[in-house]
């Protein structure tokens, strides 16, 4: 059998994406560079033919995907699995951890200007996002990440290929454009952090319960 048709195989069946020295397990006569040749092969293949679906490089692996112009046609379909939406609020957050991690949900809360817990507690939930340290400030606080999961949900291969910040939608219109968030002074970042709380960060202490968002 060619090692092609092993590689289409094992990519048919997976519900995840696969490394390419995973897929090379599936037979003695595989190694990971005959596994990259495979799918080059099968790349240009479903190309040249015109078909409705290809292989993908999602975070670090490989899958095979029904192409994204097909959409309409399979929203008419119940018995098709159609991915979960995010609420605008935890698209934000997500966008704030994903150009700034690591980092404080006490600095999400300083930039969103809203109590955060909830919206963290689904990212986990989902495995979007995951604690990938402690910062070194009083009490340690747990530093978020985005994780190999979140790659996989946007269709990237590693985080160099996220979208340049004027490139995204206006998922933060109502709060500060993104670029202004990449760009804090280092005096504001540092007040953030600090043992003692700014007016703003008083504000959260105070109005957490009443304003953490609950639709995510």
């Amino acid at each position: 059998m060619k090692a092609s048709q092993i590689v289409e195989g094992v990519l048919f069946a997976s519900d995840a994406p696969l490394k390419a020295e995973e897929i090379a397990r599936a037979d003695e006569s595989l190694d990971e560079d005959r596994v990259e040749e495979a799918i080059l092969e099968l790349r240009t293949l479903y190309d040249e033919t015109e078909r409705a679906f290809q292989v993908v490089e999602l975070g670090e692996g490989y899958q095979i995907l029904t192409r994204s112009e097909f959409a309409p046609y399979l929203e008419r379909f119940d018995t098709v699995p159609r991915p979960s939406r995010l609420s605008g609020p935890a698209l934000e957050t997500l966008a704030i951890i994903a150009y700034r991690q690591p980092l404080g949900r006490i600095e999400m809360e300083f930039i969103r200007g809203v109590g955060s817990t909830g919206v963290i507690r689904t990212l986990q939930d989902r495995d979007l996002i995951d604690v990938v340290g402690r910062a070194e400030g009083l009490g340690r606080p747990l530093l978020y990440g985005t994780t190999q999961r979140f790659l996989e949900h946007f269709g990237f291969s590693s985080l160099d290929e996220l979208p340049r910040p004027e490139e995204l939608p206006v998922l933060l219109r109502d709060r500060a454009p993104l670029e202004d968030l990449l760009e804090k002074d280092e005096d504001e970042e540092e007040e953030e952090v600090s043992g003692d709380p700014g007016q703003d960060e008083l504000k959260l202490d105070v109005d957490e319960d009443s304003q953490e968002d609950s639709n995510v």
